[in-house]
């Protein structure tokens, strides 16, 4: 996964810093592993990954992955390939607002690249980049599945869709100001259906 923009140095010194659950977290996990059978608590990987990720500021460091292996049982290797595998987990230190913009042929043809346009003059930065506070992480992704509602960013836990430079702009300003922006679409799309309306069932129930 890319390096999204830590300062020269930042990820070695947080590298070596230990981790460990917080009491409440480590509850979590013990009620995630209980779900599954033993000898395989190993499938609670992803979900404790998460965990640990969101404890650890939007990242996984080594110790935070070691950490997980040890629990689960499994040779550290193990838990890296998974980490390294999927988008949603980052091994380097991100911004408090990750703002993943797809940049996927359906997203592309639909303006993805002036939506990463946009980030980057509001924010000042370059894709790939963290602002200086700390704040916000630039990164381009490959298929969010959400197409349809193309172009679309994952900020947080959240789909932003059918956006253009001047939504995805407020969406930023908003979570600047610490606000909640509205997720979904930004054009009042009724979920995934056509952007022109309904076509079918429009008259009365009989």
């Amino acid at each position: 996964m890319t390096d999204l923009g830590a300062p020269t140095g930042f990820v070695a010194a947080s590298q070596s810093e230990p981790f460990a659950f917080t009491a409440e977290n480590q509850e979590k996990a013990k009620k995630v592993i209980a779900k599954y059978p033993e000898g395989k608590q190993a499938s609670a990987v992803m979900p404790l990954l998460d965990l640990a990720q969101r404890q650890n500021k939007g990242w996984l460091s080594r110790a935070a992955m070691d950490t997980v292996a040890e629990m689960l049982g499994m040779a550290p290797m193990r838990v890296y390939e998974v980490a390294s595998f999927y988008e949603m987990y980052n091994r380097t230190p991100v911004g408090e607002h990750l703002v993943r913009i797809c940049v996927t042929t359906p997203c592309w043809l639909r303006g993805a690249d002036d939506i990463v346009h946009a980030c980057e003059a509001e924010l000042g930065i370059a894709s790939g980049e963290t602002t200086p506070d700390g704040k916000f992480t630039i990164h381009e992704v490959q298929c969010l599945g959400a197409c349809v509602n193309a172009p679309l960013a994952w900020i947080g836990d959240d789909y932003y869709e059918d956006l253009d430079p001047d939504s995805v702009k407020r969406i930023l300003q908003a979570l600047r100001r610490g606000e909640k922006p509205k997720p979904g679409s930004q054009i009042g799309r009724q979920t995934s259906a056509a952007v022109t309306g309904p076509t079918t069932l429009r008259g009365e129930k009989r």
